[in-house]
Order: C-alpha cells, then structure tokens, then sequence
C-alpha cells in the first residue's frame, strides 16, 4: 500500500513539473516573441529619428534645392515654377469677383464681395457640383461646357445691381493638375491626374478651354488669374495679413510657395514685375535629401506606388500616406510573431489603413484605448487585441507622426531661411539683442493633417521652434487658412496687375 502511495505521489509529481515546464516554455516563447517585436519598434525609431541636427541638415538642403531650381530648369528636384503672380491681395480690392476651383471630381463656383478694407470680404456664396463621369474622359469641349453651363447659372442668380449683361466678370481659376505657366492668366496642361483622361486637351491652353465655353455659353467674364491652392492660400493670408510671406499645404498631398525676388529668379533673367517680386510655386513635394531619414517601410510603399522615385517629401509626410506606413509596420511585426494572432489579409491591402483611422488610435485617450481596439477589429479584421498590443500601435502611430511633422517643419524653416527670414539675416550687426530687426513672419497653412490632426500640429510646432530657437520662432506665425482654392482665387483675380511680363 505504502509503494501505491509513493507511486502515485511520485506520478502527481511529475506531471506538475511536466505542466510547469510547459507553462515556463510558453512564457519564454511569448517573451521572445514580444522582444522580436519590440526590435522592430526599436528599429522604427531609430530609422525615423529627427534630432535636432538632422532636421537643421534637412533645412540647409531645402535652401540649397531652392537656390538650384531658381537657377535653371530641371536644376533641383524642386521645380520652383513661376506663378507670374507678383501682386497679392492687400485690402483694398473692392467688387464682385468669381472663383473656379476644379481640382477632382466635383467642381466649385464661388462669387466672393469685397468691401475694400483688410479682411473685409462682405459675402462669399458656393455652389459645388459633380462632373459626371463620362466627361472626365470625353473631350475637353464637352468638359468645359458643361462647367460654363454651370457657371452661367450661377452668375444669373446674382441679382444684385452689378449684374449688368455688358460688364465683364473677372474669375479666378484653381486648377489642380501638372500646368507650365505662361503668364499670371494662362498655362498649358502637362498631363491629366485623379482619373481625368481627356486626350485632345493635353498641351492645351487651360484658360483659353474654359473662356471659349463661356463665350458660347453666352458668358461675358476672363480667367483673370490661373493658380494652384497653395498660392490661393498665400492670396488669402495675405489678405488678412500684410506679413505673409509663404504657405503650405499639409493635408492628402503637400506643397509650398512663397514670395521671391524677381532678381534671385536666375533662369528668367529680364523678369520684370511692377513688385519686383514674384509668387513661385515650389512643387516641394518632390524635394529630396541624403538627410532625410527614409526607413525600408518608405522604400517599399515608394516602389509600390503609381509614381516611384517621385514626390519622396509628399510620400514621407503627408496624410495620403501616413496610414499606410504605420500599416506596413504593424504587418512586419505581425509576421514577426503572432502577438495578433494570426497574419490579417487586410494588412496586406495598401491603404486600407486611412490616415483619419491612424491619427483617432494616436489621439485615443482611453484608460482602455477602446478606439484603437475598435479600429484595429473593424478595419484589419484584428480582434481581441492585449493592451499592451494596442500600446504598442499607439507608439508606432507616434513614431510616424512626429517624423511627419517634424520634417514639415524643417521644410518650413528651409524657406524662411531662403528668404533670409529664420533670424540668420534678419539682424544688424553691433546692435544690441533688445533692438535687433527680426521681421514678424506669417506663414499661411491650410489642410486637414495639420488643422485636424492636434498631436501632429503640436509636434510641427515644437520642432519649428526647436529649429529657429525661441528669440526668432516668438517673430514666426503659422496661421490656419481656409479655402485659398476658393477665396483666395476670387482675391488674385482682383489683384492681378496688367503689367507682368512673360518669360522667354
């Protein structure tokens, strides 16, 4: 009996050491599990890290791809194109004026009264339309008819004791898609993007596309200034504030321009404007730099785009492509180890991961992250997260974003140095600290990223003062702007001097 006893105990012995062992052995799996996953998140961080240095490196290549494509085309990476705007709205413009905002598949008519004060704009009405999609791959006649057949009806609806048939309507036309500039009113088409595809029009003169479908409309109104949105942005902050000198545009896409001197614009050397200044469209989107610190995650989604070696900045910080980047992350260390159980096909979707979603699981602050949770579940069919998991995400979303954000701002303080606004020109020597001539400096910004997104705006801000340091960054503003590709178009067409000259 006392050999069952001990047989049994024996027994019972091994088999809790035999369940101990299993137990430890999963622990010590799941704990190499974690760390392979954290050293992908280690690796992240250090392949996005900004320091101060870094970012001061990125600002001085901004300047330097400035300087190049002002002296020549095809010179930087940067195409620095002329606007042939050398006047921006101060105020004083009194009157009736239109804009014409076609940048996708809808389309916007805006009538905007202007009281002749600074920031008096009396009324603005808006009226959006889609174009039907057979005409973004019809004939550019059928195209423009259709939008002067809405513009005319709009315009009839004006009422008022301006409507006169015989006084001729000033517009201004914001035109979001590739265009070489021939003067402040005209350019040609370099090619169709967002699933336009109308062959005829292709090098085409865009102004003189919409004017004929007017005249035939019935229409008495001149394209007085075609643009893009950021210097409809610029037109619109200016308006409001005489000490802006640049704008930007941070939301799906991103781009910049600001106010040059026409004398610094090398490769149009004769340039005259009454301003002697000039708006240039800096593209900067397509700028580029060793400095920049591109991971493998930014390789591989440039490689898998419709455009690669193309638009690297945009691709780095800019909301089209924020969420796809914390994707490919999040997917590498799911294939890493399982701490998401097993591999979601929807991580395999590109974009599927929207910006908007990314930016909700950074800004949840939840004890629980329950948005994170629902996001995750919802959207890349990964349920039942840890929080600890859902920590992790955060931090992935964090890493990226302050990247973004930090770059922005680097590109902002790379034109403002350009333009010898970062402190390094604005003092006189001899002169004490207190009496220095550091200018107040207003940089226009408009776009959901920065406007909607608090955390990425909070770290664009601190970088931007990190890089100017705190007695110059007190003299720089960024002031949110909304609707240059509306307003601020209507505003050019009532600025716009007469006596620019052309290039070439």
């Amino acid at each position: 009996m006392g050999r069952v006893v001990v047989g049994v105990a024996v027994g019972v012995a091994v088999a809790a050491c035999a369940v101990a062992a299993v137990v430890v052995g999963r622990r010590v799996r799941s704990k190499r599990k974690w760390r392979r996953v954290v050293g992908v998140l280690r690796e992240l961080e250090d392949n996005c890290e900004t320091t101060f240095g870094r970012l001061r490196q990125v600002v001085d290549a901004m300047a330097v791809e400035m300087h190049a494509g002002l002296a020549s085309e095809g010179g930087s990476k940067l195409k620095m194109l002329l606007t042939f705007v050398d006047t921006l709205p101060n105020g004083s413009e009194k009157g009736t004026y239109y804009a014409l905002d076609l940048g996708g598949t809808n389309f916007r008519v805006l009538r905007v009264q202007l009281g002749g004060g600074r920031s008096s704009i009396l009324d603005n009405d808006v009226k959006r339309q889609p174009i039907p999609q057979h005409l973004m791959t019809s004939t550019s006649e059928d195209l423009f008819d259709f939008i002067a057949s809405s513009l005319k009806e709009f315009v009839d609806q004006e009422g008022d004791a301006e409507s006169s048939v015989d006084r001729r309507r000033e517009l201004g036309f914001t035109f979001s898609f590739p265009v070489k500039q021939i003067s402040v009113s005209s350019g040609t088409l370099i090619k169709w993007t967002k699933g336009f595809a109308i062959r005829d029009m292709v090098g085409m003169e865009v102004s003189g596309c919409l004017e004929q479908a007017m005249t035939r409309k019935g229409l008495n109104m001149k394209v007085a200034a075609l643009v893009n949105d950021s210097v409809g942005t610029l037109a619109l902050g200016h308006y409001h504030d005489a000490d802006t000198v640049a704008a930007v545009i941070i939301g799906t896409g991103t781009n910049a321009c600001y106010m040059e001197r026409t004398d610094a614009i090398i490769k149009c050397q004769g340039l005259l404007t009454t301003s002697g200044g000039m708006v240039v469209n800096m593209e900067w989107g397509n700028f580029w730099s060793a400095h920049l610190p591109r991971t493998t995650y930014d390789i591989d989604l440039d490689a898998d785009s419709p455009n690669p070696n193309y638009q690297g900045f945009e691709k780095m910080i800019s909301g089209m492509y924020l969420g796809d980047i914390v994707r490919r992350v999040i997917l590498r260390m799911s294939e890493e180890a399982d701490i998401f159980g097993p591999v979601s096909s929807k991580l395999s979707m590109p974009f599927i991961l929207r910006t908007p979603l990314m930016a909700a699981m950074h800004e949840d602050d939840s004890p629980e992250l329950t948005e994170v949770g629902r996001i995750l579940s919802d959207i890349l069919e990964i349920p039942h997260a840890p929080l600890k998991v859902r920590k992790l995400v955060v931090k992935v979303c964090d890493v990226v974003t302050r990247r973004a954000a930090r770059l922005a701002a680097a590109g902002i303080a790379g034109i403002l140095k350009k333009i010898g606004r970062d402190g390094s020109g604005g003092k006189t020597p001899g002169r004490s600290r207190s009496d220095n001539r550091i200018r107040r400096t207003v940089v226009a910004v408009e776009g959901g990223l920065y406007t909607s997104y608090t955390m990425f705006r909070e770290y664009l801000h601190e970088a931007l003062n990190e890089i100017l340091g705190e007695e110059v960054s007190q003299h720089v503003f960024l002031k949110v702007t909304e609707d240059g590709s509306g307003i601020g178009a209507a505003l050019l067409a009532a600025s716009q001097s007469s006596n620019i000259q052309q290039c070439g």
